[in-house]
C-alpha cells in the first residue's frame, strides 16, 4: 500500500517567509522541514523585526530629544518644522536598518553549539563576542524607551531643576547687573557734583554782577533826567569788569565742563546699556535652562526617581535583543539543521574539501579533533611529486646511457681522449 503524505509543505504564508528571512534562515531548506523547525526560525525572525522596529522608534525618539525644539519640561515647545520633521523620521529608519542588520547577522552567524538543549560554558565562551555587542545595542535602544516611557514623570522633575536653574542663573546676572550699576551711578554723582560746583560757582558770579546792576539802578533812579554821572559810570565799569572776570572764568572752565557732559552721557548711556544686557541675560539664561532637556539630563533623572523600573525597562529590552542568541544555543538539532549541514558537507566535497574527525589521546584524556583534507590541493602536491620523480627517472637514464657510450668510444679509441702535450704542459 503507498504511504499518501497530507502534510502541506508548500503551505506557507508570506509573512513566514519573511520572518524567515529576518532570521537569516534558508527559505529552500525551510521548505522541506516539519512545522516544529518553521515555528522556530519564524519566531526568531520576529524577535529580530521587533527588535529593528523598537531601535526605529528609538533612534527617532533620540534624535528629536537631542536636537528637537527646546523649552521648559512642561511647557509646549515650538513645533518642529517640516524638514527636521523629515529629517527625524529619515535617522529612525537608518537607525532601525543598521540595528535589524547587526541583529540578523549576529542571530545567523550564531551556530547551534552541541546541538542539545544544554548551555555549556564552551558554547557561552564562543557566543561571549555575539553577546557583548548584543549588550551594547540593548542599552542603546533602552535608553531612550526609557526615558519615553517615564516621560510625564521626567518633565515634572526637570521643569523644576530648569526653573530652579534660570533663577540661580538670573540672580547672578542681577549681582553683576548691581555691581556695574552701583560703579556706574557712582561716577555720574561724582560728575553731576563737579558740574553742580561750577555751576554754582557761575552762579555767584552771576549774583555778583545782578548786585551791582541793582546798585546802579538805585543810583540812576532818581538822576535820570541828568544822564550818567561819575558815579554810574564807575559802577558799569564794575559791572563790565565783573562780567569779563565771568566770561573767562567760563573759558576757563568749558573743556573740563565739555568733560563732565561727555562723562555724564557716557554714564546714562552706560546705565542703558547695563539694563538692556541684563534682558538679554535673562533671555540666554532662559534658553540655557532649556537646554537641559535633553537625552543625559533626562536618563539621569529617570535613575534618580525612577528606582528599579529603568533597570526593568532595560532588562526587558536586553532579553528582547539578547534572547535569540540564547535560543539558538538551546535549540536541539532539528532536519532543517541535518539538511544544511549536508548540503554545506556535499558543497565542499564537490569543492574538493574532505572533514575528517579524528580522536586523539592527549593529557586530558580522549580529544575529538578535525582534520581538513583539500583534495585538489593533494592532487596538485602527487601530480607535481610524480612529475619530478619521472623527471629524475628519465635524466638518470639519460645520463646512464650516455656514460656508457662514452665508455665503448674510450675502450676502442683511448688516445682520442688523451693528448701528451697536456702532461708536459702540467709538468712545466
Amino acid at each position: 500500500m503507498a504511504v499518501v503524505d497530507d502534510y502541506p509543505l508548500n503551505e506557507v504564508h508570506w509573512i513566514t517567509r519573511k520572518l524567515w528571512w529576518c532570521a537569516g534562515a534558508d527559505e529552500y531548506f525551510l521548505m522541506k522541514s516539519p512545522k516544529q523547525d518553521r515555528v522556530k526560525y519564524a519566531g526568531i525572525g520576529g524577535v529580530v523585526l521587533c527588535t529593528g522596529f523598537l531601535a526605529m522608534v528609538s533612534g527617532g525618539f533620540a534624535f528629536y530629544t537631542a536636537f528637537g525644539p527646546k523649552a521648559y519640561a512642561m511647557d509646549k515647545a515650538e513645533g518642529a518644522s517640516w524638514w527636521f520633521s523629515l529629517l527625524t523620521l529619515g535617522f529612525a529608519f537608518i537607525w532601525g536598518l543598521i540595528i535589524f542588520n547587526l541583529d540578523r547577522f549576529i542571530v545567523s552567524s550564531t551556530g547551534k553549539g552541541d546541538g542539545t538543549d544544554k548551555m555549556t560554558g564552551k558554547e557561552i565562551l564562543n557566543a561571549l563576542p555575539r553577546i557583548l555587542i548584543a549588550l551594547v545595542l540593548g542599552f542603546a535602544i533602552s535608553a531612550p524607551l526609557e526615558i519615553r516611557i517615564l516621560k510625564s514623570e521626567i518633565d515634572n522633575e526637570l521643569d523644576k531643576f530648569q526653573k530652579a536653574y534660570t533663577a540661580e542663573m538670573n540672580d547672578a546676572s542681577a549681582k553683576l547687573f548691581e555691581q556695574s550699576k552701583t560703579e556706574l551711578e557712582n561716577n555720574k554723582k561724582e560728575v553731576e557734583s563737579k558740574i553742580a560746583t561750577y555751576e554754582a560757582e557761575l552762579k555767584t558770579y552771576d549774583i555778583q554782577i545782578d548786585a551791582l546792576k541793582a546798585k546802579k539802578d538805585a543810583e540812576m533812579q532818581d538822576r535820570r533826567a541828568y544822564g550818567e554821572g561819575p558815579v554810574a559810570l564807575a559802577m558799569q565799569k564794575n559791572i563790565d569788569a565783573k562780567e569779563l572776570e565771568k566770561n573767562k572764568f567760563i573759558d576757563g572752565r568749558a573743556a573740563d565742563v565739555a568733560l563732565y557732559k561727555q562723562e555724564l552721557m557716557n554714564a546714562n548711556e552706560g546705565l542703558k546699556e547695563l539694563q538692556q544686557k541684563l534682558a538679554v541675560d535673562r533671555k540666554n539664561n532662559e534658553a540655557s535652562s532649556h537646554n537641559y532637556s535633553g537625552l543625559l539630563k533626562r536618563i539621569q533623572i529617570s535613575h534618580e526617581i525612577g528606582g528599579l523600573i529603568p533597570w526593568v525597562i532595560f532588562a526587558v529590552l536586553l532579553s528582547i535583543e539578547m534572547g535569540p542568541i540564547f535560543f539558538k544555543m538551546m535549540m536541539n538539532k532539528g532536519p532543517y539543521d541535518y539538511m544544511v549541514e549536508n548540503y554545506n558537507y556535499r558543497m565542499q566535497v564537490k569543492n574538493g574539501i574532505v572533514k575528517e574527525e579524528r580522536i586523539y589521546e592527549g593529557e586530558k584524556g580522549m580529544m575529538l579533533m578535525e582534520k581538513i583534507n583539500y583534495l585538489e590541493v593533494e592532487n596538485d602536491h602527487k601530480e607535481k611529486t610524480a612529475k619530478l620523480k619521472a623527471q629524475e627517472e628519465l635524466s638518470n637514464k639519460v645520463v646512464g646511457i650516455w656514460s656508457s657510450a662514452k665508455m665503448k668510444e674510450i675502450e676502442s679509441d683511448p688516445l682520442k681522449f688523451y693528448n701528451e702535450s697536456d702532461d708536459k704542459n702540467t709538468q712545466a
